[in-house]
């Protein structure tokens, strides 16, 4: 069965009423059990401080800090991690800023800059992928630089794996995964699926989303800006449409850079804009700015923004379903 990804759009966040019975109310997204979080959405577990060391680290230390809250239990829990790229983008509200959490949401001390993520920018592994709280781009960052650690536990079973099979130090230089805490060591999420693309008429149909791109050939090759994009999307028949930023990352491998993609979808199906785009528009505009909507940036990986009057970024088409 696919996963549904949610739409990013949807600022849905935190309602704490109760029933007469003070049961939490259906609907609710966060649950509070005193000092910890439950995101109802995908199932994880998160600190109610968003900053419970109190002071940025640097990325090994911040490894080294989850092991030494699992050793002591930290809030009565042993199974604490540094969150992947995944987990930690699955929090996003794109429709929000200062922070970009969902409206209402419980958590405090929220910091308006970077925390880590356990995903090693691959190509570049002296540097790990950390996600803006002020305004939810992602980026990557070398590991000696300092940033929050914002923990998790619990499994999902509706965020992907990241694709990350290799762990590495500081330095860049690979090292055996076993005990690190990295993506690679505990690869949590939805296994993808083998083969995960199929190859039909329409498109590249993800099995694991269950979304069909359209079929590359059919595609210009020219960028666009984002209104000219949104109307190119539409114009290839009911049901098509630009999509959000969220389905747009799910396309990403974290083992993989120049392109950022899934392997199949450039040797497979020799996706020709997949090797030469440097971002692909999504339908999410900016919390910060609506004249801005955010990109995924194809061969970093990356998830930033841009100005949606600017003929700068490239289209790629998705279907709910295969048509």
């Amino acid at each position: 069965m696919a996963i549904r990804i949610p739409d990013p759009d949807d600022c849905a966040g935190y309602d704490d009423s109760t029933d007469a019975d003070g049961l939490v109310q259906a609907g609710q997204r966060f649950v509070e059990y005193g000092e910890v979080v439950e995101d109802r959405r995908t199932g994880l577990v998160w600190t109610r401080s968003a900053n419970p060391l109190r002071e940025p680290l640097s990325w090994p230390d911040a490894l080294i800090a989850v092991n030494a809250m699992n050793r002591e239990g930290f809030l009565g829990a042993h199974d604490w991690r540094m969150p992947n790229r995944r987990e930690l983008r699955s929090l996003i509200c794109h429709c929000a800023k200062q922070p970009a959490l969902p409206p209402g949401h419980p958590f405090r001390e929220v910091f308006l800059g970077w925390c880590w993520t356990s995903t090693t920018k691959a190509g570049q592994s002296a540097y790990a992928w950390n996600v803006h709280l002020e305004g939810g781009r992602m980026f990557y960052s070398r590991k000696d630089e300092f940033r929050l650690l914002w923990p998790v536990r619990g499994q999902s079973n509706v965020l992907a794996q990241t694709g990350q099979s290799v762990c590495y130090d500081a330095t860049g230089v690979a090292v055996p995964c076993p005990g690190t805490g990295q993506d690679a060591d505990l690869r949590t999420g939805v296994p993808w699926p083998a083969p995960r693309f199929q190859h039909t008429p329409q498109g590249a149909l993800d099995l694991l989303t269950g979304l069909c791109w359209l079929e590359p050939k059919r595609l210009t090759g020219e960028v666009n800006t984002w209104h000219e994009a949104v109307a190119y999307a539409a114009s290839f028949g009911p049901g098509w449409r630009l999509p959000n930023i969220d389905e747009l990352e799910s396309l990403v491998d974290a083992d993989r850079a120049n392109p950022a993609l899934h392997p199949e979808l450039t040797t497979t199906l020799a996706l020709p804009i997949a090797l030469s785009a440097e971002g692909l528009w999504s339908s999410t505009s900016s919390g910060f700015d609506p004249a801005w909507a955010f990109v995924l940036y194809v061969q970093k990986g990356a998830v930033g923004v841009g100005f949606k009057p600017g003929a700068e970024f490239h289209v790629w088409p998705v279907h709910e379903a295969q048509p």
